[in-house]
């Protein structure tokens, strides 16, 4: 063989590795997606610390290459770096320590101070329940329905942990979902909010929450696992770690700890989370009528829950005296995505009423809404095993 048949021969078989003789069209359908996510994230500034990373991610995962070629790149081949990081979603290790970096973030005073308010946070997760049997309706099995339902919590971390245990081949449709939908709460959750309330409702003003002590503070993520755990056990994983992190926070004698487990540990695991969930949405495995049911049950699963912790408010202030009565804006905050459902209600409060600042309210729905989805999950995961 001649030098220029050689390097003919070669040059020819080295166009067949190259991703424009691999590409498909599912391939620069999720290209594109991927960079609409970056885009909402930077330009919108929907969620950036996640949808940055899951948008990067889903252009890595559907970048094309010979899947015969051995190379050892893709997240689905066993040695690869990507499925190095991709055990820690799998197998459920980056969930839990990503609840240690919210226990040693979340203050719940907010909760602490009006316990009532953990009931708006237990009703939003209705939402859950109510997608479950929407999923059931659609003929998903009763474990692929929990794991797509608990989307409806808003909460990522407790989608991926529940979608790893009881229906990993559609964790990647999930995760994504689930992060497309808590970015764009702020869309979702205002017109729902307005249609379900009167303006008389939007301007209820609520006291100011009473001081909570430290000793409160401290004995709150210890009586909350006890009572939680004991419920469900299955939910260990999750609930053991957030109040674990709201320990480290209060106690006030281990403020470094608390400091690493909220900001660079978290930072961390959220980043390769936020990757590797991405990179889990191959054209070939995400391009499916599956994910379109996903998406549909997804929203429905927000709607439900966010209507419900409003008509929740509502029904409870039926029987409150008018001094106690609370503010339906707040009750869209009993999903748990920690703060952001919170602002929207203090900025729909402002918007009727300038002086009237639902933040700190809405807050305990909120954080009640982490623990709420833990426990829903601990529950679905229970069940299902």
């Amino acid at each position: 063989m001649g030098f220029t048949d050689f390097i003919s021969s070669n040059f020819t078989e080295f166009l067949t590795y190259t991703g424009f003789a691999n590409a498909t069209s599912g391939n620069i359908i999720m290209i594109i997606a991927g960079a609409f996510f970056i885009w909402l994230a930077i330009k919108k500034d929907f969620e950036p610390l996640l949808l940055v990373p899951i948008g990067l991610g889903i252009i890595l995962g559907n970048i094309p290459f010979r899947a015969d070629a051995g190379l050892e790149i893709g997240l689905y081949e066993d040695n690869s770096v990507l499925n190095i990081f991709y055990q820690g979603v799998r197998a459920g290790w980056y969930p839990p320590l990503v609840f240690l970096g919210i226990g040693a973030m979340t203050d719940f005073s907010a909760l602490i101070s009006n316990p009532k308010l953990i009931l708006v946070g237990a009703a939003a997760q209705f939402g859950i329940f109510g997608a479950y049997m929407i999923a059931l309706a659609l003929g998903f099995e009763p474990n692929q329905a929990a794991g797509i339902a608990i989307i409806g919590g808003a909460d990522g971390p407790t989608a991926i942990f529940l979608s790893s245990k009881l229906s990993p081949n559609l964790m990647g449709a999930i995760a994504v979902c689930a992060y497309s939908y808590m970015a764009l709460v702020p869309i979702i959750q205002p017109p729902l909010m307005r249609l379900l309330t009167t303006k008389k409702e939007r301007l209820i003003r609520m006291k100011p929450a009473r001081q909570v002590s430290q000793t409160e503070r401290i004995l709150f993520p210890i009586i909350g696992l006890l009572l939680t755990t004991f419920i469900v056990p299955s939910g260990l994983p999750l609930l053991g770690m957030l109040f674990f992190g709201n320990l480290l926070k209060e106690s006030g004698k281990t403020t470094r700890l608390a400091k690493t487990a909220g900001s660079a540990l978290n930072d961390i695991v959220v980043m390769l989370l936020g990757l590797t969930v991405g990179c889990s949405t191959q054209a070939s495995e995400f391009l499916t009528m599956k994910t379109i049911y996903i998406f549909f049950l997804g929203f429905m699963a927000f709607a439900i829950a966010t209507a419900s912790g409003v008509l929740f408010v509502k029904f409870m202030n039926l029987f409150l005296p008018k001094s106690k009565k609370m503010n339906p804006l707040i009750g869209n905050a009993g999903v748990s995505a920690v703060p952001m459902s919170a602002r929207i209600s203090n900025n729909l409060g402002l918007e009727y009423d300038r002086h009237n600042f639902l933040l700190m309210h809405a807050m305990g729905p909120n954080v009640a809404g982490v623990i709420g989805s833990a426990v829903a999950a601990g529950a679905l995961l229970g069940f299902m095993s």
